[in-house]
């Protein structure tokens, strides 16, 4: 199967607002990722032809599948679509075989069980092709659903929240399989899921959506350490997210310093922010630093910032400890549990951490409120 890439363009203002422009390439898997509501299922609905927004533009290797302009509009089964939900849907009264057999109208009866078993070996399912559904466990069923989409022989693999109904344990080893699957098939690979851990396991490319417009496309380590705004920095999972300005850069130390409170703090250098311009900023918890009583570093040195224990939670091997700095400010931290002993550490008291430069990223305020 040759390779394919894809290109879509979606916008309407209702029932559910859409403004994304997306693409994937070969072997590449792309993840929406998103709140419930943002238009994720949308978006594959709209690739499948199953729903047509106002405006759309669907095009796969060459061939338009959607232009609303040119009021082109490939019905679902002329779009050389495998798509897999989230609970299967696979034909309780077929076997897993004859599931996967089910879209190879045009190969004759042998040939069909040929692929069919085929599909079922690359899905480590061999020996399982006469169990009914009921007799499968969750992670093999979906693995079926895999493999009858597979059997489309598609150019585009669409997956909606298709891990989220099995247990963590078969949704890694489901992930891991569905890598070293895309590379098999050379299949652009679109994943909708509103799990970010798994988009970075598998994702080359994340895209964040809110309210079905696009905030940010870009590789899982870009997205995660440089998100383009607060908004996105929320949408990932961050908790220490600031206001600040900036105050001047530092050619010679290639330092940028802001002011946040009454603090003045050291960050990457970023000599594109106007001197006196408001930013938000943030900082992922790895990039804190406590200082130890009984081991003092180096990195102390740098953004000292004292404050009192509001919340400490000992969770296991780490305990999760919320500094509350300055008046309505809080900032949030994993220590070890047994460095949080040593030191002790406990609510109410107080404790001083350094802000690693590094580990801030600064953000431009949006020039506009988003809906």
């Amino acid at each position: 199967m040759s390779g394919s890439h894809i290109y879509i363009e979606l916008k309407q203002t209702h029932p559910i607002p859409l403004d994304v422009s997306l693409d994937c390439g070969p072997a590449e898997i792309l993840v929406i990722v998103g709140p419930s509501g943002s238009g994720k299922t949308t978006i594959l609905r709209s690739v499948s032809g199953l729903y047509t927004p106002e405006t759309g533009y669907v095009c796969c290797n060459g061939a338009q599948w959607l232009d609303t302009g040119a009021k082109i509009n490939l019905p679902a089964q002329q779009r050389r679509i495998g798509m897999v939900f989230q609970h299967y849907a696979l034909f309780p009264h077929k076997t897993a075989l004859q599931n996967i057999m089910l879209p190879l109208t045009r190969v004759n009866g042998g040939q069909k069980q040929f692929i069919a078993e085929n599909l079922l070996n690359t899905m480590n399912m061999e020996g399982l092709g006469d169990r009914y559904p009921h007799q499968l466990s969750g992670g093999q069923q979906q693995r079926v659903a895999l493999a009858r989409a597979l059997a489309r022989d598609p150019e585009v693999l669409l997956l909606d929240e298709p891990f989220s109904a099995v247990d963590q344990q078969t949704r890694r080893k489901l992930t891991r399989e569905l890598v070293s699957l895309r590379r098999h098939f050379s299949l652009p690979v679109i994943h909708v899921t509103h799990d970010l851990n798994e988009a970075r396991r598998i994702a080359d490319k994340i895209c964040i959506i809110h309210h079905g417009k696009t905030l940010q496309i870009d590789s899982p380590d870009q997205v995660m350490n440089y998100p383009h705004d607060a908004d996105v920095a929320n949408l990932v999972g961050h908790y220490n997210i600031f206001t600040g300005a900036i105050l001047r850069h530092d050619h010679d130390t290639k330092e940028t310093h802001i002011k946040w409170n009454e603090h003045s703090l050291k960050t990457r250098y970023r000599p594109e922010l106007e001197p006196q311009t408001e930013i938000d900023w943030v900082i992922p918890s790895e990039n804190i630093i406590l200082h130890r009583h009984d081991k003092p570093s180096q990195g102390e040195r740098e953004n000292p910032v004292k404050g009192r224990i509001d919340e400490f939670i000992p969770l296991g091997e780490t305990t999760s400890i919320t500094i509350a700095v300055d008046p309505g400010h809080l900032v949030y931290m994993s220590v070890s549990t047994h460095v949080a002993r040593r030191n002790n550490l406990a609510e109410g008291g107080d404790i001083t951490v350094s802000l690693l430069a590094e580990g801030i990223h600064l953000m431009k305020k949006p020039t506009h409120k988003r809906d």
